[in-house]
């Protein structure tokens, strides 16, 4: 029995599913601060107030930094693409 089409099927209906996803996946990032040098250096030294920023998260909810004062929290940064 010649299993390559069936093969082939698996195959292109993965791809469809990785670039469905793809073209469906929130816009996730800064919601503000898009007006600012990426590579800024100088805004924040340690010891420093973290400045005030929101962000959306995957359902769409903003949180901001300020709503977590007072609260232990760990901000991690990534720069790259999304």
């Amino acid at each position: 029995m010649n299993r390559l089409p069936l093969l082939l099927l698996v195959i292109v209906g993965l791809a469809a599913g990785v670039f469905l996803t793809r073209s469906q996946a929130p816009n996730l990032g800064p919601a503000d601060g898009l007006d600012l040098a990426p590579l800024d250096t100088g805004r924040v030294s340690i010891g420093d107030v973290a400045p005030d920023f929101t962000l959306d998260s995957r359902t769409g909810d903003r949180t901001t930094l300020s709503e977590l004062r007072g609260r232990r929290i760990v901000l991690v940064f990534y720069r790259g693409h999304w």
